[in-house]
């Protein structure tokens, strides 16, 4: 039986440890990158975790809205540099299974019936930050938020269809600029543009995140999820995926790659030799 209305249900705990974290109250399944000590930074056990989170959604038909966030100061700043730098030529083996469970955590986040809502605070960064921004149906910014495609920078290509999907939301010119420099967005700049559908001030994010996930949680669940499924499917975002992947694990195994996720460790300018 559902909550009379108005009044709010005791959230459900459907995973209660680990890189993800999965809760459930009227209609709205709350996802939780829980990776907070290295920023959500994704590795193999974060991407397993997000599948399986994003398949129990796809499991329970009552989940209307899912609402995505990311535990502490950041939502996620992308790889874990850190653990990628450590497999060292064995990377692009590495980078193979991290990626695939990326892509398939991607269209099956495209794919669900509910809506995502996603709340984002502190650096989107990467194929995890920047990437699950691009996958989301609705996003809600914190005033500092701050946004960075990032690949390139450690010699590596956009992944989670954000080479596809980033064109259509920002137009083609202004996606390759971003992809391309690498710089920074800013949460206002990222609002102008479409990337983001909201900028709030910090302090409200929380609710003002959650306000959106209701909202959406009330509406026709049906119209909305046939809504989305037509957006989505004229984006093409699927067929995209395994080139990305393809692409990706044949450049992390480069000698740039590796120099790469090197000086961001080391805080310094690479220096790519092409090879």
């Amino acid at each position: 039986m559902s909550a009379p209305s108005g009044a709010q249900s005791v959230p459900q705990v459907w995973i209660g440890e680990g890189p993800v974290l999965l809760h459930y109250a009227d209609h709205i399944a709350t996802m939780t990158l829980n990776r907070p000590d290295v920023s959500n930074g994704m590795n193999l056990d974060l991407m397993h975790a997000l599948h399986k989170a994003v398949m129990v959604c796809h499991g329970q038909p009552q989940v209307r809205v899912v609402h995505l966030r990311g535990a502490g100061t950041h939502f996620c700043a992308g790889g874990d540099v850190r653990e990628f730098a450590s497999k060292g030529e064995a990377l692009g083996d590495f980078l193979r299974e991290v990626t695939a469970y990326l892509q398939v955590a991607v269209g099956a986040l495209i794919r669900l019936n509910a809506i995502v809502v996603t709340e984002v605070q502190g650096y989107a960064a990467g194929g995890g930050g920047l990437g699950l921004v691009c996958a989301s149906d609705i996003v809600i910014a914190g005033e500092g938020a701050k946004f960075l495609a990032g690949a390139t920078r450690v010699g590596m290509v956009p992944d989670a269809g954000a080479s596809v999907i980033l064109p259509h939301l920002v137009g083609f010119r202004r996606a390759t600029e971003i992809f391309l420099s690498n710089r920074v967005i800013e949460a206002t700049e990222a609002h102008q543009i479409g990337l983001i559908t909201k900028v709030v001030a910090d302090a409200d994010l929380q609710d003002e995140a959650l306000k959106a996930a209701r909202f959406y949680a009330k509406g026709a669940p049906l119209a909305l999820s046939a809504t989305k499924r037509l957006l989505w499917n004229a984006l093409g975002v699927e067929a995209a995926l395994p080139e990305e992947a393809r692409t990706q694990s044949v450049l992390s195994a480069t000698a740039d790659s590796r120099e790469g996720l090197s000086a961001v460790i080391e805080k310094r300018k690479p220096y790519f030799t092409g090879s």
